[in-house]
């Protein structure tokens, strides 16, 4: 039976999934936030946690050829998202690349979100969490958000036609109900591009 709190967490954390991530709040029931940092530490020495970011760890997953595999810089993102109990969209350049429209891969992504707003380095790449207005959150397809989000980073008549027939042809994939829903929520020029996709 576990004696000490790098016992407990360590207990814990092999229940777990290699590829979770773990943040310190995730083992309040374990000891008191010093002890469990200092938990955290220890298995980071130890070979059980890799640590990625302030606050951050990972049990990461072992390739049989790589070795170690982390998580990628979205899901950590989507997991601070989860913790915070923050929506997150993902904007500019990332929203681009994400729908195809840009092969540059951003170093630093940009979210907006309800939560606060903060950056977080990972690595030598920043995540940074944007708060904006609930009306640019509340879109609720997975598809449709990111072309809200992706045609306000690239502009108004700046698409060529195979772009937007690319992007049309995509939101053909989205649910008709959330793509109804969400394009009440774009600006004029951009819903007449999603309307077409329901015609």
């Amino acid at each position: 039976m576990a004696n000490n709190t790098t016992d407990k967490v360590l207990i814990k954390i092999k229940k777990a999934k290699r590829g979770s991530l773990f943040f310190i709040d995730d083992f309040i029931s374990q000891g008191n936030s010093e002890a469990i940092r200092k938990a955290l530490q220890r298995l980071v020495k130890y070979g059980e946690l890799v640590r990625i970011a302030t606050g951050i760890y990972v049990r990461p997953e072992i390739d049989p050829v790589i070795g170690q595999v982390t998580p990628g810089i979205d899901a950590i993102a989507k997991a601070i998202a989860r913790r915070d109990k923050a929506r997150i969209i993902p904007t500019g350049v990332y929203a681009l690349n994400r729908l195809g429209l840009s092969t540059q891969v951003p170093m630093n992504l940009v979210y907006l979100t309800d939560g606060t707003s903060r950056k977080v380095k990972v690595g030598n790449r920043i995540i940074t969490f944007k708060r904006a207005s609930p009306k640019n959150l509340t879109a609720i397809g997975a598809i449709s958000s990111l072309v809200i989000q992706a045609l306000k980073t690239a502009g108004k008549d700046k698409l060529s036609v195979n772009e937007i027939e690319e992007i049309q042809f995509l939101l053909k994939k989205e649910k008709t109900s959330h793509l109804k829903h969400d394009l009440r929520l774009a600006p004029e020029w951009i819903r007449l591009i999603m309307q077409n996709v329901l015609t």
